[in-house]
């Protein structure tokens, strides 16, 4: 059986484990968390979570688990089979991490965890997200899926990338990055509803203090 190592405060971690729920995987979970120790490196050289358990032996950065996934187990498709709509797909995931999820997370410590950010970097995160949102808003379709009719990974990154982006652009700068595409809007609310997300969401709030502790402890 799989193993799914990480956290469920991780929202990279949250993407994998929605895949695995979605296509009806059996699988384990098991507490980790990233770091430079021996015993975290040795299993994921960059000490980062997630990290999938295979009977081969271990598997990091979540676009490769998530690409493993669709192609050895069964169950409901997150990629298609063709080439070009899957490279179209595979490019909104990496759009919206690069563009959205990233200058987003520069901006993390002050948003959630009560510490302070640079006004420059602030500043560049904003105009970053801005452009980030508009490329998301032309090339993704919504209709009403991000790449169109069906669930894919690209909505898993919607999900758990553009979730803490659209937060940030609230507490920090007063903007709703959504509010011109009330199409995006609609699938967040849609994507909400579903039992296997709400499920996650109740995991997340459970690991939260423990996760929090976490973070002051580092401060």
């Amino acid at each position: 059986m799989l193993e799914l190592y990480g956290f469920c405060v991780s929202n990279y971690y949250n993407m994998v484990k929605l895949a695995l729920l979605e296509k009806g995987v059996p699988f384990q979970e098991v507490s980790f968390y990233g770091s430079q120790a021996p015993e975290v490196v040795a299993i994921s050289p960059r000490g980062k979570v997630p990290v999938l358990k295979t009977e081969r032996g271990f598997i990091s950065e979540t676009s490769v688990i998530l690409e493993y996934i669709e192609q050895t187990q069964q169950g409901k498709a997150l990629l298609p089979s063709d080439p070009y709509e899957r490279a179209q797909i595979l490019a909104l995931c990496r759009e919206i991490e690069l563009y959205i999820e990233l200058p987003a997370r520069a901006c993390y410590a002050e948003a959630f965890f009560g510490m302070s950010v640079a006004d420059a970097v602030k500043e560049k995160a904003k105009a970053e997200l801005l452009l980030g949102f508009a490329s998301l808003g032309r090339h993704g379709k919504f209709s009403p899926y991000v790449a169109g009719d069906s669930l894919s990974i690209a909505d898993l990154y919607f999900l758990y990338s553009v979730s803490p982006a659209l937060q940030v652009g609230k507490k920090l700068f007063d903007i709703d990055l959504l509010a011109e595409l009330p199409a995006a809007q609609a699938l967040m609310e849609r994507l909400g509803q579903n039992p296997h997300v709400q499920r996650i969401a109740a995991d997340r709030d459970a690991g939260m203090p423990e996760f929090l502790a976490k973070v002051a402890a580092k401060k």
